[in-house]
């Protein structure tokens, strides 16, 4: 009899069906395959029934803790393998939270090992339900965190480093702040004096800088000034300019002479590729005793006008027009005032931080001269400390709207004591 075509074991290939034999190797295999995927798979598997003693446990997650299966299967509960805050934290909220959602996941908590030792873990856990929807058992996923965990600390080491080192560099910009300020102003007698330094940022050593020193018998000298920039570079400026201030008014105490010698300092040794230029107010005080009070001599290189609030309660900038930036040219032009602080008057040098502040209550949201004259006229007649008071407390309500230092020093001349009575 003829074969025909398609019997047989060619037959089937042709039919692209696999014989008996090679089909039931291809299910052996598959079914081995899976039972291995379980069993060595690269996370850790376990099924628990609903009280939470242990069903099933892979291979995998057995080598991890170091059990054999029949120490866990039947005999222990999931909770059981958890440290003690971990049992905790699985009583009270991943189990509640299991039983209402059906699944949790990414759960950081630590297995203990059979030898004592943890093992930091991530779990996923799934309820299976029956097909009447009725939960049979629980599924869970175990992820070995080891390198996650080592992860963490490390990066926890460096961002406790970093908070550290800004900390470090916060008590350096500090103290090298405090360096380029006088720790406390001259006694002047017949003279009420009171300054303040607003910091706007505590990572960077702003350029402002004021000092207020005796000079020849019965004269004083005072300057307030705002180097550009900040840092390091601005610091060494803010030296610079602060020490030759001083040094010079020893020298010739006329205050243009005094800001022309700094105008010259700074011009020399800073005329490179960086230059550098400060703004500054230099005073020269002598008591008055035919008026009472004292003579100021005011000299501006491009620093705003001083406000003298007067004993009557009125207020108005003294004009020092035209005065130009100190370091900028070989020859810069000096303007000078002077004025007599009668008893009862009170001026206030500030810097530029004060007026350029943001605020969106004022204008176009800067502060503004206008409304510093107003606050003035609104705050004479007024004591230096109560000057001062009032402009710590103005600044406090613009927030983080002074980006820039500021510096203020208030002079006030005292009315005789049988006045104020």
């Amino acid at each position: 009899m003829t074969p025909q075509v398609g019997d047989g074991e060619e037959g089937e290939r042709r039919r692209g069906r696999r014989p008996v034999d090679e089909q039931a190797q291809f299910s052996t295999l598959l079914e081995d395959s899976v039972e291995d995927l379980y069993e060595h798979a690269p996370c850790g598997y376990l099924s628990t029934l609903l009280d939470g003693r242990i069903a099933k446990v892979n291979t995998t997650l057995l080598n991890w803790l170091g059990y054999e299966r029949g120490d866990l299967v039947g005999r222990t509960h999931f909770s059981d393998l958890l440290t003690v805050g971990g049992r905790l934290y699985h009583e009270t909220h991943f189990a509640p939270l299991l039983r209402m959602q059906g699944e949790v996941s990414g759960i950081a908590l630590e297995l203990k090992r059979a030898d004592g030792s943890r093992l930091p873990v991530m779990v996923t856990s799934t309820v299976k339900a029956g097909s009447d929807g009725q939960p049979l058992l629980i599924r869970t996923t175990v992820f070995d965190a080891r390198d996650r965990r080592a992860y963490e600390t490390e990066l926890l080491r460096a961002r406790r480093e970093a908070d550290e080192e800004r900390d470090r560099l916060h008590r350096l910009a500090a103290t090298l702040q405090q360096t380029l300020l006088p720790p406390t102003l001259a006694n002047v007698p017949g003279l009420d004096v009171a300054a303040h330094y607003h910091i706007a940022s505590v990572d960077e050593v702003g350029g402002d800088f004021y000092d207020l020193f005796p000079l020849a018998a019965g004269t004083w000298g005072l300057f307030l000034g705002d180097v550009c920039g900040k840092g390091a570079v601005a610091a060494a400026v803010t030296s610079l300019a602060r020490y030759t201030l001083r040094a010079a008014a020893v020298y010739n105490p006329d205050p243009a002479a005094v800001l022309g010698n700094l105008n010259t300092v700074m011009n020399q040794e800073y005329s490179g590729t960086d230059p550098r230029f400060c703004t500054v107010v230099f005073g020269l005080l002598t008591p008055d005793p035919d008026r009472g009070g004292f003579r100021i001599t005011l000299a501006s290189g491009g620093h705003p006008p001083a406000l003298l609030m007067r004993a009557d309660g009125t207020a108005d900038y003294l004009p020092t027009p035209g005065g130009q930036l100190i370091g900028i040219l070989p020859d810069a032009h000096i303007a000078t005032t002077a004025v007599h602080l009668a008893p009862g008057d009170t001026l206030l040098l500030h810097t530029d931080g004060l007026t350029e502040a943001h605020t969106a209550t004022v204008g176009e949201g800067r502060y503004g001269d206008d409304a510093l004259l107003d606050f003035g006229r609104a705050l004479a007649p007024a004591t230096a400390s109560g000057t001062i008071g009032a402009i710590r407390d103005l600044l406090d309500t613009f927030g983080s709207g002074v980006n820039d230092d500021t510096a203020v020093l208030a002079v006030h001349a005292p009315r005789p004591l049988s006045e104020e009575w």
